[in-house]
């Protein structure tokens, strides 16, 4: 299973992006799929999760401002971020659980003026 990650760049604070993930390799239709996130000096944290029944969770730092959604048929995920706040800069992971725990190498978002 391989996972890549998409979408992160440079943005000023109140601004959005979306990040995008695809997912390849021999998945079972029953899993879970989400973002995580590392600022730097900082351990890594969740940020949203969504199973393959659109079940979703959300860290309540980014509640009302970021979505998390999926397309099963293309093993997609993605992260809708609004009102993006300096302190949402970091290092932001793709995840996929199906029987394993599997990581993509992360995308960079910045949210600076």
């Amino acid at each position: 299973v391989q996972l890549q990650a998409s979408g992160g760049g440079l943005v000023q604070p109140g601004g959005s992006l979306r990040l995008s993930c695809v997912a390849s390799g021999t998945i079972f239709s029953s899993n879970v799929m989400g973002w995580y996130r590392q600022a730097p000096g900082k351990q890594r944290e969740l940020v949203a999760t969504i199973t393959s029944r659109n079940y979703w969770n959300y860290a309540d730092s980014v509640k009302g401002r970021f979505t998390i959604s999926r397309d099963n048929a293309k093993n997609t995920v993605y992260l809708q971020m609004n009102s993006l706040k300096p302190e949402d800069t970091a290092v932001y992971y793709c995840n996929l659980k199906v029987g394993g725990n599997y990581w993509g190498k992360g995308t960079l978002v910045t949210v600076s003026s």
